[in-house]
């Protein structure tokens, strides 16, 4: 198949008279070839069809702001388009503003996205802690998440409230889940454990007293995302979504019992012994070869809170033998009962 340039050359060599012979041995064609174009009139086709004609772009308003637009998206390129409307009007531009828009989206500097650098830590030094909101029909729950950063072995459960003692207790279970705790663990700017982060502007990381007392009775290290850079939690925020699609969509669930006994045979069932899409082994695999042994032994007990006020300690406690029940009363000011007697009157 010839392009359409070389059959009109072709024509003009015919035109001029040149031999078939001295045409074929030029193009690399035989003398037959030659010959049937002619015969068939696909020459003269070729020789009457219209050319191709590219119309000129029309002027518009805008051509002669174009540099001046260029001149301010360079200096600053987040200037809106109604603010470069605005400078152009005042330059002289008597143009509308949907050309305007309709040049800068095609002309404005795009910054490349920040790379996101995965990294790996080594066996037993990170977990990830994260929350999502999930709705079932008798009421909003969060998924608690868990995963250790080298196994991606992966604790969950669902809970009523983001609390820190919420936070502390799903740990507590998911530490007991895992038989060790692991050297730290990273958060995002949760309250219950992020009180304030001054590190972008060179000071330090201030962590709620509560959990930090937490944290030290476990023997693990508190580690925050920088703020605006939750993507640096991707080993949790992954399997967020790989929950929802493999766990609750498409189940039916009675209600939170229910929801709990089939998340924790889903664990054991399916997410854990799957083959992981970064690491290609099994995260239980990954665990019990590599993970488990370096994990730090469990706390003797649980965590006894200072103020939290869910009894004595975070883990409910059985009573001591013989010892005597405390009865809450309830504390009100003397102004109280003095309203309660003036109503009586």
């Amino acid at each position: 198949m010839y392009s359409q340039e070389t059959l009109v050359l072709l024509q003009h060599f015919l035109d001029l008279g040149l031999s078939k012979t001295a045409m074929a041995r030029q193009f690399g064609v035989s003398r037959r070839t030659i010959h049937h174009w002619i015969r068939t009139g696909q020459l003269d086709r070729v020789a009457d069809a219209p050319s191709v004609r590219h119309p000129r772009p029309r002027p518009q308003k805008l051509d002669g702001y174009q540099p001046l637009i260029a001149e301010r998206l360079t200096t600053f390129p987040a200037l809106s388009a109604e603010r470069l409307f605005q400078e152009c009007r005042a330059a002289g531009y008597g143009g509308g503003i949907t050309q305007l828009r309709d040049y800068v989206a095609r002309v404005r500097p795009r910054e490349e996205p920040e790379p996101i650098v995965r990294f790996e830590t080594a066996p037993g030094v990170q977990a990830q802690f994260d929350f999502a909101e999930v709705r079932f029909p008798w009421g909003k729950r969060w998924m608690l998440l868990v995963v250790l950063g080298y196994s991606r072995y992966l604790y969950v459960e669902f809970v009523p409230r983001q609390t820190a003692l919420t936070v502390m207790l799903g740990l507590e279970r998911a530490f007991a889940y895992f038989g060790g705790v692991p050297q730290e663990i990273l958060f995002d700017q949760m309250k219950a454990v992020i009180v304030e982060d001054h590190r972008p502007g060179g000071g330090r990381l201030l962590e709620n007293p509560e959990f930090l007392r937490f944290a030290a009775h476990w023997g693990f290290r508190i580690r925050a995302c920088r703020p605006y850079r939750a993507q640096t939690k991707g080993k949790v925020e992954r399997p967020v979504g790989y929950v929802r699609i493999s766990f609750l969509y498409g189940r039916i669930f009675l209600n939170d019992p229910d929801v709990a006994d089939q998340g924790a045979r889903w664990l054991t069932e399916v997410a854990n012994v799957r083959c992981h899409g970064t690491t290609k082994e099994s995260p239980a695999l990954r665990f019990a070869r590599d993970e488990r042994v370096l994990l730090q032994p469990l706390a003797a007990r649980p965590y006894r809170s200072l103020i939290l006020s869910a009894g004595p300690t975070l883990a409910a406690e059985p009573p001591r033998p013989g010892a005597i029940p405390r009865v809450p009363v309830e504390r009100r000011a003397l102004a109280h009962y003095d309203t309660l007697l003036a109503e009586r009157r």
